[in-house]
């Protein structure tokens, strides 16, 4: 399965929420797993974003609802990137 770099940005509500309860961050990655996706990794991050997530999905059609749901809490603003593992692109950089 696909692979997706989903970097994220609290607003003003998403703040408040995590602050107030911290472990909804852990909810929302089950909340991934029930729409067919999974996380693979999660990362808290200082700067720009707050958050970046390695998420496995089946296609872009899961991925691009995935983050049309997330966003439309009002919780959180995602850019999401399709990744490819590194072996995978040595592969196809060395294939003629």
């Amino acid at each position: 399965m696909p692979y997706y770099l989903m970097l994220s940005k609290l607003t003003e509500r998403g703040r408040d929420r995590v602050k107030h309860d911290p472990d909804r961050i852990t909810q929302v990655n089950l909340e991934i797993e029930d729409q067919g996706c999974s996380v693979v990794s999660q990362y808290a991050l200082l700067g720009r974003y707050d958050f970046a997530t390695l998420i496995e999905a089946p296609d872009n059609a899961h991925m691009s609802r995935l983050a049309i749901d997330l966003g439309a809490r009002g919780t959180i603003e995602t850019e999401t990137l399709p990744a490819e593992p590194t072996e995978l692109f040595i592969d196809a950089m060395k294939a003629e």
